[in-house]
């Protein structure tokens, strides 16, 4: 189980995350909500050290992270990032990365890890891509080879953080249907979604963040009941269950129209 605890962290003196405390169990996919700049992105990268925790610790199955080590930790903890940087290097190459953890200096490849890394590029579908270079690839299969790297690690924990953008549909419900997956493979799947609707039909936890703090958390029914919606995105959830008992939730603004075309400044004179 991977745990924070009284977690204050960002990137200066002041803090992003204003303590932070959450479980994340095992078999479970948890949605990380929240508007923009609310601390999502902040409490992944905090997870792995990518930001200065000021406060508080992470713990991973009860021990504390700055104790596991580095190495350790991310033999254990795969993070799939919301950008970035590609350079001239080949799909294959870039894949084996995600075994980094496991080699010593200098770095060696065994079989092993090459056909870890084939199976994790043939299960995102990315194969036939092996020894194309990664930066003449389009944005949809860069994020691509990127979660095969992160599978290659072959982590107990998954982090993605927007793991959806640049995929088309089609991509993007096969990488829902890989984290589900994962959950019943007993993996710790943790995601940041923009997309509620998305959030709520696959997750099994939610937790909602506003302003660098928890506001809530819970099922997504809980969610959906406990008016958490209104008071951080100002909508209204609502749900239906279809003829084969999927449910599929949709959502109502509570502005309207001539609310949302306001500027900031008139929105202020009426305020006033």
């Amino acid at each position: 189980m991977l745990k924070l605890e009284n977690v204050s962290a960002g990137y200066g003196k002041a803090p992003v995350l204003s303590n932070i405390t959450v479980e994340f169990s095992q078999g479970r996919v948890t949605t990380v909500i929240g508007p923009n700049g609310s601390g999502k992105s902040t409490l992944l990268k905090a997870i792995v050290g990518l930001c200065q925790v000021q406060q508080g610790a992470v713990y991973l199955n009860g021990e504390n992270r700055e104790k596991i080590g580095n190495q350790k930790f991310a033999q254990q903890v795969s993070y799939l990032p919301q950008s970035h940087t590609a350079g001239a290097i080949t799909v294959g190459r870039m894949v084996l990365h995600g075994r980094f953890p496991y080699l010593s200096y200098p770095r060696r490849y065994s079989k092993e890890d090459y056909e870890i890394c084939r199976k994790a590029m043939e299960k995102i579908g990315i194969l036939s891509l092996c020894d194309k270079k990664v930066d003449e690839l389009s944005g949809g299969q860069r994020q691509k080879v990127y979660l095969a790297m992160a599978l290659s690690g072959e982590t107990d924990v998954f982090l993605f953080d927007e793991p959806t953008t640049y995929l088309d549909i089609h991509y993007q419900l096969e990488l829902l249907h890989l984290m589900a997956q994962l959950k019943t493979q007993g993996k710790t799947v943790v995601t940041v979604l923009h997309d509620l609707d998305v959030a709520l039909r696959v997750s099994d936890f939610l937790v909602v963040m506003q302003d660098g703090a928890i506001v809530s958390s819970g099922t997504p029914q809980e969610i959906q009941d406990n008016g958490v919606m209104e008071q951080v995105f100002q909508i209204t959830a609502q749900s239906f269950v279809d003829r084969e008992g999927k449910k599929h939730f949709y959502f109502e603004t509570n502005s309207s129209a001539d609310d949302l075309l306001k500027t900031d400044s008139e929105r202020r004179k009426t305020d006033e």
